[in-house]
């Protein structure tokens, strides 16, 4: 395996978004309509990783990944999100030996390899969109082989990893489908290590299917193409960075980090003191000031107009 970081798709760093420069010129501004159901998805998907680290699955839960780089900026968070921007929902049967190979330094890249994870002092959370658990049952059996010839110690492995599973909401009947009980894999993990967060049927299917995103999909035939590094073009990713960078602010203002406090503790975690430490940090960090005049990402904003009340704090 290399020991550099494989080529992925490029993702602006909205943290620090002065790289932008025009690229939001005359972008519409997009229309957060969801931000309060995705608010409370995000603070679930926060409450459930058991403290921790989190590692967004391939592209449909990038407006999570955006909502809560913002709102954790400015905490001890800071810096425990991550990406594995991998689509490989096929199965294990459409990897070769070099897509294995390739998929093994992804996972390495994001803090997963069998050695890094019987040793950190945190679990490690996947957090995906998921309908039947195609994705999480490929990234299981490629890291279940990878542990066996490492031969770490896979019950040390098996208390690290967390998988957390965005559903649609539906019923809570004992009669209801759960993807889980379909997986046989999800028995080899400790209880309470795959756990699901439900999300509204409209907001699932427009982050799954609808939203535009700032890179094509990344399946297995381009997990060797040094092009993907390239950043995408367009009025389809224009729109995408658009919305990534919206999340991003909303994230930073006092009424998410309020609703994000408030969804925290209704959860069974808020009992654990790595919870509430969080919360208390969201409820005294300063909400930032507003940007310099010189900040691209500003202007595109100011020159669309005024902005909207998702903003307002």
């Amino acid at each position: 395996m290399s020991t550099s970081d494989p080529p992925r798709p490029h993702r602006w760093d909205l943290l620090r978004p002065d790289q932008l420069g025009t690229l939001l010129d005359g972008v519409e501004q997009p229309d957060l309509w969801y931000l309060d159901e995705l608010t409370v998805c995000a603070a679930k998907v926060v409450a459930r990783s058991g403290c921790g680290d989190l590692r967004f699955v391939g592209r449909s839960a990038d407006s999570l990944f955006d909502l809560l780089g913002g709102a954790l900026a400015e905490t001890s968070w800071s810096g425990r999100l991550g990406r594995l921007p991998l689509s490989c929902a096929g199965g294990t049967a459409e990897l070769s030996r070099r897509d294995v190979g390739r998929m093994r330094e992804h996972l390495a890249a994001a803090g997963a390899a069998p050695w890094d994870l019987a040793r950190r002092r945190r679990p490690l959370a996947l957090v995906d969109l998921v309908w039947a658990g195609r994705t999480f049952t490929t990234l299981h059996t490629v890291l279940r082989d990878w542990v066996e010839e490492s031969r770490e110690p896979r019950p040390v492995v098996r208390s690290r990893l967390r998988c957390l599973g965005i559903t649609v909401r539906t019923g809570t009947s004992p009669k209801t489908w759960r993807w889980q009980q379909h997986r046989s894999w999800t028995r080899d993990l400790p209880a309470r290590a795959v756990q699901n967060v439900s999300l509204d049927r409209s907001v699932w299917h427009l982050l799954a299917d609808q939203e535009p995103k700032t890179a094509p999909s990344f399946p297995p035939r381009r997990w060797h193409d040094d092009a993907v590094s390239v950043p995408a073009r367009g009025v389809g990713p224009a729109l995408a960075l658009a919305t990534a960078v919206a999340l991003v602010e909303a994230g930073r203002t006092g009424t998410v980090r309020r609703r994000l406090v408030r969804t925290f503790a209704a959860e069974p975690a808020f009992a654990e003191p790595w919870l509430r430490s969080l919360s208390h940090e969201l409820k005294v960090s300063p909400e930032p000031g507003p940007r310099s005049s010189g900040s691209p990402a500003r202007k595109s904003v100011r020159r669309r107009g005024k902005r909207s009340a998702w903003l307002t704090p």
